[in-house]
């Protein structure tokens, strides 16, 4: 009889911070794009622990894109990494790029957050580096355009260096007792609207709008594609058809409508990742996906 037992994890959380602070030579103060999901925060608990608490600033980036129950969700684990969290305004929407919504949207949208970093708070906060949130997985991901633009700023990412994969993040997030461990990925609101459909603040406020409503209703993992007229949410596996018996049914549809659409679809497909940009992509490289293509600098292996 064969006995299979469990590989040991790859890394521990003392380990994790040592390896940190070693890429982090010469970095004294460090601001971290922070989103409030499991791979910024855990990037943001390995800075604080690495080079001190008073020595690290999530940095937040905040626009219509921004869901607010995410907003609010940010500043409760920033507090409970016990790291001060400073809000960074965007303006995303204003670049006739972004409205536009190709493929490299999410360039246009780091790009803008980077730059305003760059402009307005690195000088302000004193901070030798910023870096971000990137795993080992998303780095070979050929739908993640806002990697280039990281990449025009200088704007590190330990997480890829190192090869943590995001189930390396999330093992080491329940290490640490983050609040986030198993938080499902949350993007951007404008990740809901097609590709090449214009990307407008009412849109995302229908999006928010709806999305917020659906959690109250007790999903917790969803993404509502708007299709104009047409919201079409997608749900795990396990929620569809508790999704569609009553009376839920009914609270679904009254929210969803309550929102500004006029018919409301669930994919039977689930939840997909991607879905409006891969399928838009070349393996390895978007169309279109303006920014340098230079190898990253001390990347082993690539989310």
């Amino acid at each position: 009889m064969t006995v299979t037992t469990a590989a040991a994890p790859a890394w521990t959380a003392p380990e994790a911070t040592a390896a940190l602070l070693r890429r982090l030579t010469g970095v004294s103060r460090l601001g971290v794009a922070f989103s409030g999901g499991v791979d910024s925060a855990l990037l943001l608990a390995l800075a604080a622990s690495a080079l001190g608490r008073d020595q690290v600033v999530a940095l937040l980036g905040v626009s219509p894109s921004l869901a607010v129950d995410e907003r609010q969700a940010a500043h409760e684990v920033a507090a409970q990494i016990g790291v001060r969290l400073v809000e960074v305004e965007t303006y995303e929407a204003e670049r006739a790029a972004y409205q536009a919504n190709g493929p490299d949207r999410c360039f246009h949208c780091k790009d803008e957050l980077f730059t305003r970093i760059d402009d307005e708070v690195v000088a302000t906060h004193g901070l030798d580096a910023v870096a971000y949130g990137e795993n080992a997985d998303d780095a070979v991901r050929p739908d993640r355009p806002g990697s280039a633009a990281a990449t025009r700023h200088a704007v590190l990412r330990p997480l890829a260096d190192l090869g943590l994969t995001k189930a390396d993040v999330r093992h080491l997030a329940r290490d640490l007792g983050l609040s986030v461990a198993d938080k499902p990925a949350a993007p951007c609101l404008a990740s809901r609207i097609p590709h090449h459909s214009e990307v407008t603040p009412a849109k995302l406020a229908q999006i928010d709008q709806a999305e917020s409503a659906l959690r109250r209703l007790g999903f917790a993992d969803l993404r509502l594609r708007h299709h104009d007229q047409v919201a079409r949410i997608e749900l795990p596996e396990a929620d569809l058809v508790r999704a569609v018996t009553s009376p839920l049914r009914e609270q679904v549809l009254a929210a969803v409508r309550a929102a500004g659409f006029t018919f409301v679809a669930l994919d039977l497909a689930g939840i997909q990742s991607g879905a409006f940009t891969l399928p838009l992509l070349t393996i390895g490289r978007g169309p279109g996906v303006p920014g340098p293509t230079a190898e990253r600098p001390h990347e082993s292996h690539r989310g």
